[in-house]
């Protein structure tokens, strides 16, 4: 009888860590969805305070002006940006990267249809479909996530963070982003855009697994736990602050030599292969999943890139759907066509043979 209620007891337990799991992880989705809200408002709310700046004649920013220090629409905007990097920074605390960061692609989708009812931006069907492939992306991504993690505290981040696969890993890409910095920057920084954007992804996904600790501590000090004595968390805090500045150093580099549109897609689907590249070693999250949520994982991620980039690259192309019919039938005149140059060359040949 003992033994049985020590077995109920620790079933008992087990079952309200894995609801506890459970609920932290809907917390975690909630913020980051959230995060991509508040993120994609911002850019709507700085664009229409600097076009109603622009409207008043006050000097533009792009021309130098800082008229737009005085406009609260401007300041809506960069407190809805701050906002967002928070909840984006506390979803790290309570879901997996391999969910949070892939689901940051959908403050591009919010922007966009945001921009099409309040900046008058037209949306081309193309655009529109990929706005829907980005959400089904995301739905089919937060089905086949990971829910559970390893690690809860410090000293398993820290075990973590000394396995031999993630050493190789980290100094992998500490190799690359040197040499890329130091000899493919000067040479190829200004024609090639996969320069800045590898840098800023390769470093990008060690900021991740920093903001991931970070987020650990955190939750350590809610706890009770003197977490300031353990110099791990001080590491992971300075190691942030280097990698945050290397991303956005290399990241402006980009954005002032090419364009946005190229930019932002590119960045973001190297960005989140770097991550979950670097969560899949670090955190080892694809243990607790089948070949089915792994394959359900991988899908939706190839769903959002491919959604992304129908957004950005037809963006500003007119292909409404009303002239498909004429298209279809342009293409049916013209097969028509080539079908009769082609019987009357057989006829020909044919002649001159006989």
């Amino acid at each position: 009888m003992k033994l049985d209620g020590r077995q109920e007891l620790k079933s008992t337990e087990l079952d309200m860590e894995t609801s506890g799991s459970h609920y932290e992880f809907y917390i975690g989705l909630v913020l980051a969805v959230s995060s991509s809200i508040f993120i994609g408002s911002s850019f709507i709310l700085k664009k229409k305070g600097l076009l109603k700046l622009c409207g008043r004649g006050q000097l533009r920013a792009g021309h130098g002006g800082h008229a737009y220090l005085r406009e609260w629409l401007w300041w809506a905007g960069l407190l809805s940006m701050g906002i967002g990097e928070a909840a984006n920074f506390a979803a790290y605390i309570f879901a997996p990267a391999t969910l949070v960061t892939p689901l940051g692609g959908l403050s591009v989708l919010v922007s966009a249809v945001l921009s099409s009812y309040f900046l008058s931006e037209k949306l081309t069907s193309p655009a529109k479909t990929g706005c829907a492939l980005s959400i089904v992306g995301s739905t089919v991504m937060v089905l086949h996530a990971p829910q559970e993690e390893e690690v809860s505290t410090l000293s398993d981040m820290e075990e973590k963070l000394q396995q031999p696969g993630f050493v190789a890993f980290a100094s992998l890409v500490v190799l690359l982003s040197l040499l890329l910095a130091c000899l493919a920057a000067p040479r190829w920084g200004h024609s090639n855009v996969l320069v800045y954007v590898l840098i800023c992804s390769l470093v990008g996904s060690l900021s991740v697994a920093c903001v991931k600790g970070l987020g650990i501590a955190i939750r350590g000090i809610f706890s009770g736990i003197a977490v300031f004595k353990d110099p791990l968390g001080w590491l992971l805090f300075l190691c942030l602050c280097i990698c945050i500045s290397i991303q956005i150093h290399y990241l402006n580099r980009a954005l002032d030599v090419f364009t946005t549109s190229l930019v932002t897609p590119i960045y973001y689907v190297i960005f989140t292969s770097c991550v979950l590249a670097c969560s899949a070693i670090l955190f080892q999250e694809w243990r607790h999943l089948s070949v089915s949520s792994v394959v359900g994982t991988v899908s939706g991620f190839v769903t959002i890139v491919l959604g992304i980039f129908l957004l950005y690259a037809y963006r500003e192309l007119p292909l409404p759907l009303t002239l498909l019919p004429l298209y279809l039938k342009l293409e049916d005149k013209i097969d028509l066509r080539d079908k009769k140059e082609r019987s009357s060359l057989h006829e020909r040949v044919g002649a001159s043979v006989g």
